[in-house]
Protein backbone atom coordinates (compact mmCIF):
# COMPACT_ATOMS: atom_id res chain seq x y z
CA UNK A 1 0.00 0.00 0.00
CA UNK A 2 1.07 3.50 -1.15
CA UNK A 3 -0.11 6.74 -1.78
CA UNK A 4 1.35 7.86 -5.36
CA UNK A 5 0.57 11.37 -7.04
CA UNK A 6 1.33 13.09 -10.06
CA UNK A 7 0.61 16.81 -11.38
CA UNK A 8 0.96 18.92 -14.65
CA UNK A 9 0.72 22.74 -14.75
CA UNK A 10 0.95 26.29 -15.72
CA UNK A 11 2.64 27.13 -12.53
CA UNK A 12 5.39 25.62 -10.16
CA UNK A 13 4.21 22.09 -8.29
CA UNK A 14 6.21 21.24 -5.43
CA UNK A 15 3.79 22.45 -2.60
CA UNK A 16 1.13 21.11 -4.50
CA UNK A 17 2.26 17.52 -4.30
CA UNK A 18 3.66 18.08 -1.08
CA UNK A 19 0.14 18.66 0.25
CA UNK A 20 -1.11 15.92 -1.78
CA UNK A 21 1.24 13.42 -0.64
CA UNK A 22 0.58 14.99 3.13
CA UNK A 23 -3.83 14.06 2.20
CA UNK A 24 -2.06 10.63 0.94
CA UNK A 25 0.15 10.28 4.62
CA UNK A 26 -1.73 7.50 5.58
CA UNK A 27 -1.26 5.06 2.79
CA UNK A 28 2.27 4.76 3.58
CA UNK A 29 5.01 6.37 6.50
CA UNK A 30 7.81 4.80 5.74
CA UNK A 31 9.26 6.92 3.06
CA UNK A 32 8.12 9.69 0.77
CA UNK A 33 9.70 11.26 -2.35
CA UNK A 34 8.98 13.97 -4.96
CA UNK A 35 10.34 14.57 -8.48
CA UNK A 36 9.87 17.61 -10.36
CA UNK A 37 10.93 18.61 -14.06
CA UNK A 38 11.81 22.39 -15.74
CA UNK A 39 12.18 21.72 -19.69
CA UNK A 40 13.95 18.34 -19.53
CA UNK A 41 15.49 18.11 -16.57
CA UNK A 42 14.99 15.60 -13.02
CA UNK A 43 14.85 17.27 -9.84
CA UNK A 44 14.55 14.59 -7.04
CA UNK A 45 14.44 14.28 -3.41
CA UNK A 46 13.43 11.35 -1.62
CA UNK A 47 13.98 9.90 2.33
CA UNK A 48 13.26 7.88 4.45
CA UNK A 49 10.83 9.22 7.29
CA UNK A 50 6.70 11.07 7.26
CA UNK A 51 6.63 14.00 4.74
CA UNK A 52 6.82 16.70 7.11
CA UNK A 53 10.05 15.26 7.46
CA UNK A 54 11.89 14.41 4.22
CA UNK A 55 10.68 18.15 2.71
CA UNK A 56 12.58 20.79 4.14
CA UNK A 57 12.05 24.32 2.68
CA UNK A 58 16.14 23.60 1.26
CA UNK A 59 14.39 20.58 -0.52
CA UNK A 60 11.31 22.28 -1.81
CA UNK A 61 13.23 25.35 -3.31
CA UNK A 62 15.13 22.40 -4.95
CA UNK A 63 12.40 21.02 -6.93
CA UNK A 64 11.18 23.67 -9.16
CA UNK A 65 9.01 22.73 -12.28
CA UNK A 66 5.41 22.69 -13.83
CA UNK A 67 5.23 19.23 -13.74
CA UNK A 68 5.88 16.41 -11.26
CA UNK A 69 4.92 13.30 -8.99
CA UNK A 70 5.81 11.91 -5.96
CA UNK A 71 4.82 8.63 -3.28
CA UNK A 72 4.43 8.13 0.05
CA UNK A 73 5.53 4.55 0.98
CA UNK A 74 4.87 1.82 2.59
CA UNK A 75 6.70 -1.43 1.88
CA UNK A 76 5.69 -4.86 1.24
CA UNK A 77 8.35 -6.63 -0.41
CA UNK A 78 12.69 -5.40 -0.54
CA UNK A 79 14.44 -3.56 2.14
CA UNK A 80 11.84 -1.39 4.68
CA UNK A 81 15.68 -0.12 5.74
CA UNK A 82 16.71 0.58 2.42
CA UNK A 83 16.95 4.56 1.36
CA UNK A 84 17.70 3.75 -2.40
CA UNK A 85 13.74 1.51 -2.46
CA UNK A 86 12.33 4.80 -1.77
CA UNK A 87 10.59 6.03 -4.92
CA UNK A 88 10.11 7.38 -7.39
CA UNK A 89 12.45 5.83 -9.34
CA UNK A 90 14.48 7.25 -12.51
CA UNK A 91 16.09 5.73 -15.47
CA UNK A 92 17.85 7.48 -18.33
CA UNK A 93 16.68 5.52 -21.36
CA UNK A 94 14.58 6.18 -23.61
CA UNK A 95 14.54 10.24 -23.18
CA UNK A 96 14.94 9.68 -19.54
CA UNK A 97 11.93 8.35 -16.96
CA UNK A 98 10.31 8.43 -13.77
CA UNK A 99 7.77 6.44 -12.04
CA UNK A 100 5.73 5.79 -8.52
CA UNK A 101 4.10 2.80 -8.30
CA UNK A 102 1.35 1.64 -6.05
CA UNK A 103 0.48 -2.35 -6.03
CA UNK A 104 2.80 -5.75 -5.55
CA UNK A 105 4.07 -7.79 -8.99
CA UNK A 106 3.48 -11.35 -8.74
CA UNK A 107 5.76 -12.29 -11.60
CA UNK A 108 8.79 -9.58 -10.31
CA UNK A 109 11.40 -12.37 -9.66
CA UNK A 110 10.70 -13.58 -13.52
CA UNK A 111 10.37 -10.34 -15.05
CA UNK A 112 13.82 -9.44 -13.41
CA UNK A 113 14.85 -12.05 -14.81
CA UNK A 114 13.69 -11.65 -18.53
CA UNK A 115 15.10 -7.88 -18.13
CA UNK A 116 18.63 -8.99 -17.65
CA UNK A 117 19.14 -11.78 -20.07
CA UNK A 118 16.52 -10.64 -22.64
CA UNK A 119 16.04 -7.06 -22.88
CA UNK A 120 20.04 -5.98 -21.26
CA UNK A 121 18.83 -4.04 -18.18
CA UNK A 122 20.23 -3.83 -14.51
CA UNK A 123 17.86 -4.06 -11.74
CA UNK A 124 20.05 -2.53 -8.40
CA UNK A 125 17.65 -2.64 -5.77
CA UNK A 126 15.09 -5.35 -4.66
CA UNK A 127 11.86 -3.17 -5.39
CA UNK A 128 9.37 -4.78 -7.87
CA UNK A 129 8.53 -0.73 -8.97
CA UNK A 130 12.03 -0.65 -10.48
CA UNK A 131 11.54 -4.05 -12.40
CA UNK A 132 7.89 -2.30 -13.32
CA UNK A 133 9.77 0.76 -14.41
CA UNK A 134 12.09 -0.86 -16.41
CA UNK A 135 9.52 -2.85 -18.43
CA UNK A 136 8.05 0.22 -19.45
CA UNK A 137 10.75 1.88 -20.59
CA UNK A 138 11.91 -1.51 -22.28
CA UNK A 139 8.49 -1.42 -24.50
CA UNK A 140 8.31 2.25 -24.84
CA UNK A 141 11.79 1.78 -26.37
CA UNK A 142 10.32 -0.74 -28.42
CA UNK A 143 7.59 1.28 -29.50
CA UNK A 144 9.47 4.23 -30.89
CA UNK A 145 12.84 2.75 -32.24
CA UNK A 146 14.16 5.62 -32.11
CA UNK A 147 11.33 8.02 -33.74
CA UNK A 148 9.33 11.03 -31.87
CA UNK A 149 7.64 9.83 -29.48
CA UNK A 150 4.08 10.38 -29.88
CA UNK A 151 0.38 8.93 -27.62
CA UNK A 152 -0.03 6.13 -29.68
CA UNK A 153 3.49 4.57 -29.34
CA UNK A 154 2.81 5.46 -24.98
CA UNK A 155 -0.72 4.01 -25.37
CA UNK A 156 1.20 1.01 -27.32
CA UNK A 157 3.98 0.31 -24.80
CA UNK A 158 1.33 0.57 -22.09
CA UNK A 159 -0.60 -2.70 -24.08
CA UNK A 160 2.75 -4.35 -23.78
CA UNK A 161 3.25 -3.95 -20.13
CA UNK A 162 -0.02 -5.32 -19.46
CA UNK A 163 0.62 -8.14 -21.03
CA UNK A 164 4.05 -8.76 -19.27
CA UNK A 165 3.37 -7.65 -16.14
CA UNK A 166 1.21 -9.86 -13.57
CA UNK A 167 -0.64 -8.45 -10.08
CA UNK A 168 -1.56 -4.46 -8.99
CA UNK A 169 -0.30 -1.81 -10.19
CA UNK A 170 -1.34 2.00 -9.83
CA UNK A 171 1.15 3.70 -11.85
CA UNK A 172 2.15 7.37 -12.50
CA UNK A 173 5.10 8.24 -14.54
CA UNK A 174 7.24 11.22 -16.27
CA UNK A 175 8.87 11.26 -19.51
CA UNK A 176 11.31 13.65 -19.91
CA UNK A 177 10.30 16.78 -22.67
CA UNK A 178 7.22 14.55 -23.48
CA UNK A 179 4.58 14.08 -20.31
CA UNK A 180 2.83 12.40 -17.62
CA UNK A 181 1.62 8.80 -18.28
CA UNK A 182 -0.76 7.30 -15.43
CA UNK A 183 -2.58 3.69 -15.66
CA UNK A 184 -3.96 0.90 -13.81
CA UNK A 185 -3.68 -2.94 -14.20
CA UNK A 186 -6.24 -4.34 -15.42
CA UNK A 187 -8.28 -5.42 -12.34
CA UNK A 188 -8.42 -1.90 -11.19
CA UNK A 189 -7.34 -3.77 -8.12
CA UNK A 190 -5.18 -0.89 -6.86
CA UNK A 191 -7.08 2.72 -7.02
CA UNK A 192 -6.23 5.82 -9.14
CA UNK A 193 -8.47 8.67 -9.97
CA UNK A 194 -8.47 12.12 -12.21
CA UNK A 195 -9.21 15.58 -11.29
CA UNK A 196 -8.71 18.99 -12.60
CA UNK A 197 -8.24 22.86 -11.20
CA UNK A 198 -10.16 25.69 -12.38
CA UNK A 199 -7.02 27.06 -13.96
CA UNK A 200 -6.47 23.49 -16.04
CA UNK A 201 -3.90 21.75 -13.96
CA UNK A 202 -4.40 17.70 -14.16
CA UNK A 203 -4.02 15.88 -11.32
CA UNK A 204 -3.82 12.03 -10.80
CA UNK A 205 -3.86 10.47 -7.34
CA UNK A 206 -4.49 7.20 -5.25
CA UNK A 207 -7.14 8.61 -3.95
CA UNK A 208 -10.45 11.77 -4.41
CA UNK A 209 -9.38 13.41 -0.98
CA UNK A 210 -5.97 14.38 -2.27
CA UNK A 211 -7.84 16.12 -5.57
CA UNK A 212 -10.62 17.33 -3.46
CA UNK A 213 -8.03 18.42 -0.65
CA UNK A 214 -5.88 20.52 -3.12
CA UNK A 215 -8.61 22.58 -4.95
CA UNK A 216 -9.40 20.25 -7.88
CA UNK A 217 -12.41 18.85 -8.93
CA UNK A 218 -12.62 14.92 -8.84
CA UNK A 219 -13.69 14.01 -12.55
CA UNK A 220 -13.64 10.40 -12.95
CA UNK A 221 -11.33 7.56 -11.85
CA UNK A 222 -8.84 6.00 -14.55
CA UNK A 223 -10.76 2.44 -15.33
CA UNK A 224 -9.02 -0.77 -15.17
CA UNK A 225 -6.60 -1.33 -17.75
CA UNK A 226 -6.84 2.29 -19.40
CA UNK A 227 -3.92 4.89 -19.67
CA UNK A 228 -3.94 8.16 -19.35
CA UNK A 229 -0.98 10.33 -21.07
CA UNK A 230 -0.67 14.58 -20.42
CA UNK A 231 1.59 16.00 -23.07
CA UNK A 232 3.24 18.78 -22.35
CA UNK A 233 1.07 21.53 -23.76
CA UNK A 234 -1.55 19.80 -21.31
CA UNK A 235 -3.80 18.47 -23.77
CA UNK A 236 -4.70 14.71 -22.48
CA UNK A 237 -4.90 11.84 -24.21
CA UNK A 238 -6.90 8.27 -22.92
CA UNK A 239 -7.17 4.79 -23.96
CA UNK A 240 -7.81 1.99 -22.93
CA UNK A 241 -5.01 -0.46 -23.13
CA UNK A 242 -5.74 -3.61 -21.59
CA UNK A 243 -7.82 -6.70 -24.07
CA UNK A 244 -10.44 -7.90 -21.29
CA UNK A 245 -10.50 -5.14 -18.55
CA UNK A 246 -12.60 -6.01 -15.89
CA UNK A 247 -12.94 -3.84 -12.31
CA UNK A 248 -11.98 -5.96 -8.97
CA UNK A 249 -11.10 -2.74 -6.49
CA UNK A 250 -9.56 -4.38 -3.40
CA UNK A 251 -12.06 -4.70 -0.67
CA UNK A 252 -9.45 -3.92 2.13
CA UNK A 253 -9.65 0.06 0.98
CA UNK A 254 -13.11 0.15 1.92
CA UNK A 255 -12.99 -1.96 5.49
CA UNK A 256 -9.61 -0.20 6.45
CA UNK A 257 -7.05 1.31 4.06
CA UNK A 258 -8.54 4.29 2.20
CA UNK A 259 -9.63 7.57 4.41
CA UNK A 260 -13.66 8.00 5.20
CA UNK A 261 -13.54 11.04 2.98
CA UNK A 262 -12.99 9.94 -0.20
CA UNK A 263 -15.12 7.92 -3.01
CA UNK A 264 -12.99 5.49 -4.93
CA UNK A 265 -14.98 3.57 -8.26
CA UNK A 266 -17.67 5.39 -7.64
CA UNK A 267 -18.16 4.21 -3.63
CA UNK A 268 -18.14 6.35 -0.59
CA UNK A 269 -15.66 5.12 1.77
CA UNK A 270 -17.72 6.45 4.65
CA UNK A 271 -20.96 4.75 3.46
CA UNK A 272 -19.35 1.65 2.70
CA UNK A 273 -18.01 1.58 6.89
CA UNK A 274 -22.17 2.53 7.92
CA UNK A 275 -22.72 -0.32 6.05
CA UNK A 276 -20.34 -2.71 7.62
CA UNK A 277 -21.98 -1.79 10.96
CA UNK A 278 -25.16 -2.04 9.76
CA UNK A 279 -24.55 -5.51 8.08
CA UNK A 280 -22.61 -6.39 11.56
CA UNK A 281 -25.40 -5.23 13.86
CA UNK A 282 -27.53 -8.43 12.37
CA UNK A 283 -24.81 -10.79 13.39
CA UNK A 284 -24.31 -9.04 16.79
CA UNK A 285 -27.94 -10.08 17.55
CA UNK A 286 -27.92 -13.78 16.64
CA UNK A 287 -24.90 -14.02 19.53
CA UNK A 288 -25.57 -11.94 21.99
CA UNK A 289 -29.24 -10.32 23.04
CA UNK A 290 -28.76 -6.52 22.93
CA UNK A 291 -30.22 -6.31 26.87
CA UNK A 292 -26.93 -8.04 27.41
CA UNK A 293 -24.82 -5.32 25.98
CA UNK A 294 -24.14 -2.01 28.39
CA UNK A 295 -22.11 -0.13 25.84
CA UNK A 296 -21.00 0.37 22.61
CA UNK A 297 -17.05 1.42 22.08
CA UNK A 298 -15.00 1.42 18.84
CA UNK A 299 -11.12 1.17 18.50
CA UNK A 300 -9.58 3.99 16.93
CA UNK A 301 -9.99 5.17 14.42
CA UNK A 302 -11.44 3.24 10.85
CA UNK A 303 -13.81 1.61 13.34
CA UNK A 304 -16.30 4.63 14.23
CA UNK A 305 -18.57 5.05 11.39
CA UNK A 306 -19.12 0.94 11.47
CA UNK A 307 -19.58 1.40 15.22
CA UNK A 308 -21.73 4.59 15.12
CA UNK A 309 -24.52 2.39 12.79
CA UNK A 310 -24.35 -0.61 15.41
CA UNK A 311 -24.89 1.08 17.88
CA UNK A 312 -27.94 3.17 16.28
CA UNK A 313 -29.46 0.27 14.78
CA UNK A 314 -29.27 -1.96 18.48
CA UNK A 315 -30.15 1.13 20.36
CA UNK A 316 -27.63 0.90 22.37
CA UNK A 317 -25.34 3.69 23.95
CA UNK A 318 -22.18 4.53 22.13
CA UNK A 319 -18.88 5.91 23.53
CA UNK A 320 -15.60 6.68 22.73
CA UNK A 321 -13.55 4.38 25.53
CA UNK A 322 -10.35 4.70 23.94
CA UNK A 323 -8.43 8.33 23.76
CA UNK A 324 -5.43 8.07 20.93
CA UNK A 325 -1.95 9.73 21.33
CA UNK A 326 -1.71 10.52 17.70
CA UNK A 327 2.07 12.08 18.51
CA UNK A 328 3.21 7.66 18.77
CA UNK A 329 4.13 6.14 15.75
CA UNK A 330 1.22 4.16 13.97
CA UNK A 331 1.40 0.43 15.30
CA UNK A 332 2.55 -1.22 11.55
CA UNK A 333 5.37 0.98 11.68
CA UNK A 334 6.93 -0.47 14.69
CA UNK A 335 10.06 -2.61 13.19
CA UNK A 336 8.95 -5.88 15.63
CA UNK A 337 6.53 -7.83 17.19
CA UNK A 338 7.84 -6.60 20.60
CA UNK A 339 7.48 -3.06 20.02
CA UNK A 340 4.67 -3.31 18.02
CA UNK A 341 3.13 -4.66 21.62
CA UNK A 342 4.10 -2.00 23.66
CA UNK A 343 3.18 0.82 21.35
CA UNK A 344 -0.46 -0.50 22.03
CA UNK A 345 -0.48 1.06 24.87
CA UNK A 346 1.55 4.08 24.33
CA UNK A 347 -0.79 4.75 21.71
CA UNK A 348 -4.26 4.33 23.23
CA UNK A 349 -5.38 5.19 26.96
CA UNK A 350 -8.73 3.92 28.24
CA UNK A 351 -11.38 6.20 29.98
CA UNK A 352 -11.84 4.12 33.26
CA UNK A 353 -15.84 5.29 33.90
CA UNK A 354 -17.03 4.07 30.39
CA UNK A 355 -15.74 0.27 30.99
CA UNK A 356 -16.11 0.12 34.60
CA UNK A 357 -18.96 -2.41 35.84
CA UNK A 358 -20.04 -2.26 32.52
CA UNK A 359 -20.90 -5.65 29.60
CA UNK A 360 -18.81 -3.42 26.63
CA UNK A 361 -19.09 -4.92 22.94
CA UNK A 362 -15.66 -3.32 21.06
CA UNK A 363 -15.78 -2.76 17.66
CA UNK A 364 -12.59 -3.29 15.34
CA UNK A 365 -12.62 -2.71 11.52
CA UNK A 366 -10.47 -6.32 11.39
CA UNK A 367 -8.52 -8.96 13.55
CA UNK A 368 -5.23 -9.31 11.55
CA UNK A 369 -3.10 -11.04 13.97
CA UNK A 370 -5.19 -10.74 16.96
CA UNK A 371 -2.25 -9.82 19.43
CA UNK A 372 -3.63 -6.36 19.60
CA UNK A 373 -6.86 -7.34 20.12
CA UNK A 374 -6.11 -9.34 22.92
CA UNK A 375 -4.13 -6.17 24.25
CA UNK A 376 -6.94 -4.33 23.89
CA UNK A 377 -9.11 -6.58 25.78
CA UNK A 378 -6.89 -7.01 28.66
CA UNK A 379 -6.91 -3.32 28.60
CA UNK A 380 -10.73 -3.18 28.94
CA UNK A 381 -10.87 -6.04 31.61
CA UNK A 382 -8.27 -3.93 33.75
CA UNK A 383 -10.07 -0.97 33.80
CA UNK A 384 -13.10 -2.54 35.11
CA UNK A 385 -15.05 -4.24 32.08
CA UNK A 386 -17.36 -7.01 33.58
CA UNK A 387 -18.04 -8.54 30.19
CA UNK A 388 -15.84 -7.69 26.93
CA UNK A 389 -17.70 -8.74 23.80
CA UNK A 390 -15.42 -8.07 19.99
CA UNK A 391 -16.97 -7.75 17.02
CA UNK A 392 -14.69 -7.16 13.80
CA UNK A 393 -16.53 -5.12 10.92
CA UNK A 394 -14.23 -7.24 8.59
CA UNK A 395 -14.66 -11.19 7.91
CA UNK A 396 -11.80 -13.19 9.28
CA UNK A 397 -8.39 -12.75 8.16
CA UNK A 398 -7.44 -16.49 6.89
CA UNK A 399 -5.06 -15.20 3.88
CA UNK A 400 -2.31 -13.95 3.10
CA UNK A 401 -2.51 -10.78 0.37
CA UNK A 402 -0.19 -10.48 -2.76
CA UNK A 403 -1.85 -7.37 -4.09
CA UNK A 404 0.17 -4.17 -2.01
CA UNK A 405 -0.98 -5.20 1.79
CA UNK A 406 1.91 -6.35 3.44
CA UNK A 407 -0.43 -9.26 5.67
CA UNK A 408 1.47 -11.76 7.62
CA UNK A 409 2.36 -15.19 6.50
CA UNK A 410 -0.34 -17.53 6.66
CA UNK A 411 0.58 -19.07 10.18
CA UNK A 412 0.76 -15.72 11.70
CA UNK A 413 -2.79 -14.84 10.76
CA UNK A 414 -4.68 -15.65 13.77
CA UNK A 415 -7.99 -17.38 11.97
CA UNK A 416 -5.77 -19.38 9.67
CA UNK A 417 -6.97 -23.02 10.29
CA UNK A 418 -8.52 -21.75 13.33
CA UNK A 419 -12.57 -21.89 14.25
CA UNK A 420 -14.53 -18.35 15.46
CA UNK A 421 -14.63 -20.26 19.15
CA UNK A 422 -10.54 -21.19 19.11
CA UNK A 423 -9.62 -17.05 17.76
CA UNK A 424 -11.54 -16.07 20.58
CA UNK A 425 -10.08 -18.24 23.22
CA UNK A 426 -6.60 -16.96 22.24
CA UNK A 427 -7.99 -13.49 22.35
CA UNK A 428 -9.51 -13.41 25.25
CA UNK A 429 -13.10 -12.20 24.83
CA UNK A 430 -16.00 -13.45 26.14
CA UNK A 431 -17.94 -13.54 22.41
CA UNK A 432 -16.44 -12.51 19.10
CA UNK A 433 -18.78 -11.35 16.21
CA UNK A 434 -17.01 -11.54 12.71
CA UNK A 435 -18.55 -9.84 9.50
CA UNK A 436 -19.55 -12.51 6.80
CA UNK A 437 -17.85 -11.88 3.53
CA UNK A 438 -21.00 -11.92 1.59
CA UNK A 439 -22.49 -9.43 3.83
CA UNK A 440 -19.10 -7.42 3.01
CA UNK A 441 -19.11 -7.48 -0.59
CA UNK A 442 -23.07 -6.36 -0.23
CA UNK A 443 -22.49 -3.89 2.07
CA UNK A 444 -19.69 -2.33 0.08
CA UNK A 445 -21.52 -2.35 -3.24
CA UNK A 446 -24.26 -0.61 -1.39
CA UNK A 447 -22.73 2.41 -1.00
CA UNK A 448 -21.86 2.85 -4.68
CA UNK A 449 -23.29 6.86 -5.36
CA UNK A 450 -24.61 5.60 -8.62
CA UNK A 451 -21.59 6.95 -10.99
CA UNK A 452 -18.32 5.17 -11.58
CA UNK A 453 -17.78 2.17 -13.72
CA UNK A 454 -19.53 -1.05 -13.04
CA UNK A 455 -18.02 -3.33 -10.37
CA UNK A 456 -17.62 -6.86 -11.58
CA UNK A 457 -16.75 -8.15 -8.25
CA UNK A 458 -14.02 -7.20 -5.26
CA UNK A 459 -10.60 -8.57 -4.54
CA UNK A 460 -10.72 -10.12 -1.58
CA UNK A 461 -8.63 -12.67 -1.68
CA UNK A 462 -7.32 -12.21 2.58
CA UNK A 463 -10.74 -13.48 3.67
CA UNK A 464 -11.49 -15.64 0.38
CA UNK A 465 -8.28 -17.18 -0.77
CA UNK A 466 -9.45 -16.37 -4.02
CA UNK A 467 -6.71 -14.43 -6.13
CA UNK A 468 -8.25 -12.45 -8.91
CA UNK A 469 -5.28 -12.76 -11.28
CA UNK A 470 -5.29 -16.36 -11.41
CA UNK A 471 -1.97 -16.83 -11.40
CA UNK A 472 -1.06 -17.28 -7.69
CA UNK A 473 -0.31 -20.29 -5.95
CA UNK A 474 0.89 -21.94 -2.66
CA UNK A 475 4.55 -22.02 -4.03
CA UNK A 476 4.08 -18.43 -5.01
CA UNK A 477 2.63 -17.03 -1.78
CA UNK A 478 5.64 -18.94 0.06
CA UNK A 479 8.10 -17.25 -2.25
CA UNK A 480 6.27 -13.95 -2.11
CA UNK A 481 6.30 -14.13 1.46
CA UNK A 482 10.12 -14.76 1.36
CA UNK A 483 10.55 -11.42 -0.37
CA UNK A 484 8.60 -9.39 2.06
CA UNK A 485 10.27 -6.21 3.78
CA UNK A 486 13.46 -7.61 4.80
CA UNK A 487 14.35 -8.24 8.35
CA UNK A 488 16.77 -6.05 10.29
CA UNK A 489 17.75 -7.38 12.77
CA UNK A 490 17.95 -11.58 14.55
CA UNK A 491 13.76 -12.94 14.72
CA UNK A 492 12.67 -9.31 14.73
CA UNK A 493 9.28 -10.06 12.57
CA UNK A 494 8.05 -6.36 10.74
CA UNK A 495 5.77 -6.55 9.10
CA UNK A 496 4.22 -3.30 8.55
CA UNK A 497 0.45 -4.42 9.03
CA UNK A 498 -0.79 -4.60 13.19
CA UNK A 499 -4.44 -3.51 11.17
CA UNK A 500 -6.75 -3.34 13.99
CA UNK A 501 -5.84 -0.24 15.66
CA UNK A 502 -3.46 1.43 12.56
CA UNK A 503 -5.95 3.59 11.33
CA UNK A 504 -5.80 7.47 10.87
Amino acid sequence: MCGIVGVVSHAPVNQLIYDALLLLQHRGQDAAGIVTQLERKFFMHKAKGMVRDVFRTRNMRALPGNSGLGQVRYPTAGNAYSEEEAQPFYVNAPFGMVLVHNGNLTNAQALKAELFNEDHRHINTESDSEVLLNVLAHELEKTTRGLTLTSADVFEAVRRVHRRIKGSYAVVSMIAGHGLLAFRDPFGIRPLCLGRSKDGTYMVASESVALEGTGHLFERDIAPGEAVFIDVNGQAHFMQCANAPHLHPCIFEFVYLARPDSTMDGISVYQARLNLGETLAKRVISTVPPNEIDVVIPIPESSRPSATQLAHLLGLPYREGFVKNRYVGRTFIMPGQGVRKKSVRQKLNVITSEFKGRNVLLVDDSIVRGTTSREIVQMARDAGARKVYMASAAPPVRFPNVYGIDMPTPEELVAHNRSIEEVRELIGCDALIYQDVEGMRQAVQKARLGNGFAIDGFEASCFDGCYITGDVSASDIARLNSKRVSQQEGDEDNSRLALPNASE
